[in-house]
């Protein structure tokens, strides 16, 4: 699997494993130092170091990422890192606020090492989780999709491995694991989803719940890719950049699909500096469209507003200008994004 994904990824000569000291990180650690022992991958050079992040969000949390520190070096990583990071607190939650600031560390390591790829310990089972969280919380097509195997730098060879099999190959290798106690608690959804929520589908619908949500996620993956893409396409064609933010002509943008139409609106207010909007919010913009007259503004995540420019003001702004409206325009009125930045700015 380590292989599969380094061929994929073009046989990067330096790559960066993430370790937490759990079984799954450390199985993919053994496997990674494999090829570092032999120093190449199908004939191809390679070299593999590590790092550990201390999030220090639990008492002893020094201790265990400097016996994981430990244990890598003693399997012939090199070198191998301790990062201390400070989780702050966010609006989305503690374990997205853990995940931007462990991303972050692993950025910053694969940058100062020279690491053309970035290893991660995800199972089968996380993405089995991943896709079940989605679907409880009503989310589209690219939450559904899940992780993917390759991103960027990013690469997670073990997305067809169960957790079980991780815990088989640290026992085989007589690896110490740490058991990470946030995973089994409560107080986290992503906890109660593995402790109680899976092992009752297994249960009540029989074996094989999590291959068959893992591969969802799959043809998923693809599903979005292609929206992706033709959204892409569309965005470009009907982008007016101005100089205080994007618009787009209403004509045009009633006539594309609704799955087109939501992710151009989405994309819309990501070129502005906005953040990905929910669903509730993508529907409050998209029905500017169905406004008379000027409408909005509407608010979306990133301290973003998109209103809806009527034809006749549309025309009274271009006059104004000593311009003619845009043929684009198609004699009919715009949704204007435009990020609201603070006094200071």
């Amino acid at each position: 699997m380590v292989r599969d994904a380094l061929a994929s990824a073009g046989y990067p000569e330096r790559i960066l494993v993430a370790c937490s000291g759990g079984p799954d990180s450390l199985a993919l650690a053994s496997a990674a130092a494999y090829f570092a022992r032999r120093g190449h991958v199908d004939g191809r050079s390679v070299s593999v170091a590590a790092v550990v992040v201390d999030h220090q969000l639990q008492e002893g949390s020094g201790q265990v990422a400097a016996r994981t520190v430990a244990i890598l070096e003693e399997l012939g990583l090199s070198p191998v890192q301790l990062r201390t990071v400070e989780v702050a607190a966010t609006g989305f939650g503690p374990e997205a606020a853990a995940r931007d600031a462990r991303h972050a560390a692993l950025e910053a390591a694969a940058t100062e090492l020279d690491c053309q790829a970035i290893l991660l310990g995800h199972t089968l089972d996380d993405q089995a989780e991943q896709v079940l969280l989605g679907l409880a919380r009503g989310s589209g097509t690219r939450s559904l999709a899940g992780m993917r195997p390759a991103r960027g730098k990013l690469l997670r060879p073990f997305l067809g491995l169960r957790r079980a099999e991780t815990l088989e190959i640290c026992a085989a290798e007589e690896l110490e694991t740490w058991h990470d106690p946030s995973n089994a608690d409560p107080a986290f959804a992503r906890s109660r989803t593995r402790v109680e929520v899976m092992p009752l589908l297994e249960d009540k619908l029989g074996p094989g719940v999590a291959e068959s949500l893992a591969r969802t996620a799959a043809i998923l993956q693809q599903d979005a890719d292609f929206l992706e893409q033709l959204a892409a396409e569309s965005y470009a064609d009907l982008l007016h950049r101005t100089d205080d933010g994007v618009w787009l002509p209403e004509d045009a943008l009633r006539e594309l699909a609704p799955a087109l139409r939501f992710r151009v609106i989405a994309k819309a207010a990501a070129d502005v500096g906005g953040q990905q909007p929910s669903y509730g919010r993508l529907q409050a913009a998209e029905a500017l469209l169905r406004r008379q007259g000027s409408a909005g503004p509407v608010q979306l995540p990133g301290s973003v507003s998109v209103h809806r420019v009527s034809l006749s003001e549309f025309q009274q702004e271009a006059s104004a200008g000593g311009t003619a409206v845009p043929r684009e325009g198609g004699g009919c009125g715009k949704l204007v994004f435009r990020h609201q930045r603070s006094p200071q700015h």
